[in-house]
């Protein structure tokens, strides 16, 4: 094959050809290689990709604790600079209260917060936190939760990303009828859920499980004569307008351990700094749920003297006879978690022994 080569005298064509060789090493020596996202020195770096996602919550938008965790979102939504925009459907909009954990594992939502015990059975080391050990207050049950949970990282949450846990204040029972003995406990139908049905029970009474959002109708009809809970629901879900009594039992107060977690694909698909992110705003926002818990328990007392509700506390002999009769649920779970060789037994003494320490705080 012949090959025809055509000179072009350098003076006339040093342009064009001088033209020519930059133009080629503009498409080759400065290209960045293949999988190389860095830009050229002295171009500003591209725009990240927006992330937005969707966050399932059973609170009503009213609710503190609905309010505390879009302070969350627009919180990382400041310190990611706008790149991530979290988008709160409240009222179990998106899944309802017992499907939501289940909901971020299918991608139904991005996040979601919900109460382990919506779920029994499904987290058989966490149902723990629950138990009637005689809890303080919202951040005392928080800390200890978040704590526990780190510590353990139980396999039973290894479908999520764990963001982190809070937990309400001291349970209590809210009833249509008086309460002042365990023996006026007797076939009274209580609302409640997870481990609380089991203390329900334990203390002689009928346990009716249902959630949060069907209780008010619920003590308005008659299907439940009381409620187990803190007493920032009497509040939050209005339900200090359908009972008349308060029973305050500190020596068997329990809590409900609430996680929030994050589907795990849209995780691993977060920058490593936006990860970073979300576990620095997370930590600084679990106390922020706990201290809320404890606001919101102040105000529903407040809320429950307002409609001049009658507040019993149980004697100290009678805060006993309780405690014994509840004492079988801690003996039950241990038992049980073994069984299912998991370490029930030693998460029961760290929730004890913080107990023990946390002297109200």
């Amino acid at each position: 094959m012949n090959t025809i080569m055509t000179t072009i005298p350098w003076r006339a064509s040093a342009p064009l050809v001088l033209g020519t060789v930059l133009f080629a090493f503009g498409l080759t020596g400065c290209k960045p290689k293949t999988g190389d996202t860095t830009p050229p020195a002295g171009q500003p770096p591209a725009a990240a990709e927006p992330v937005k996602l969707t966050y399932s919550i059973f609170f009503p938008q009213t609710h503190i604790q609905c309010k505390t965790a879009q302070a969350w979102a627009d919180e990382i939504h400041k310190r990611s600079n706008g790149r991530v925009t979290i988008t709160l459907f409240p009222s179990g909009q998106l899944t309802k209260h017992d499907a939501c954990y289940e909901g971020v594992i299918q991608g139904i939502s991005d996040i979601g917060m919900s109460c382990f015990a919506y779920t029994r059975g499904r987290f058989p080391l966490l149902e723990g936190l629950d138990l009637p050990v005689g809890y303080p207050s919202g951040a005392v049950a928080t800390r200890i939760a978040n704590d526990l949970t780190q510590k353990y990282q139980p396999a039973e949450l290894a479908g999520t990303r764990l963001l982190y846990v809070h937990a309400h204040g001291p349970g209590i029972l809210a009833s249509k009828k008086a309460v002042k003995t365990l023996d006026d406990l007797k076939g009274l139908k209580v609302r409640a859920t997870g481990l609380s049905a089991k203390i329900v029970e334990a203390l002689g009474a009928v346990p009716v499980a249902m959630g949060q959002p069907e209780t008010y109708e619920a003590l308005q009809r008659g299907v439940v004569d009381a409620t187990l809970c803190p007493i920032e629901t009497l509040k939050g879900w209005k339900q200090g307008e359908v009972i008349q009594y308060v029973v305050d039992a500190s020596a068997i107060a329990y809590t409900t351990a609430m996680f929030v977690v994050m589907n795990k694909e849209k995780w691993a698909a977060l920058t490593p700094d936006l990860q970073t992110l979300f576990v620095e705003v997370s930590r600084e926002w679990a106390a922020k749920h706990g201290d809320a818990w404890d606001v919101a328990d102040k105000e529903g007392r407040a809320f429950v003297a307002s409609l001049k509700r009658d507040t019993f506390v149980l004697p100290e002999a009678e805060q006993q006879r309780w405690k014994t009769a509840v004492k079988p649920i801690l003996d039950t779970f241990v038992a049980q978690a073994k069984a299912k060789n998991l370490p029930g037994d030693a998460l029961l003494k760290d929730i004890q022994a913080a107990l023990a320490g946390a002297d109200g705080k």
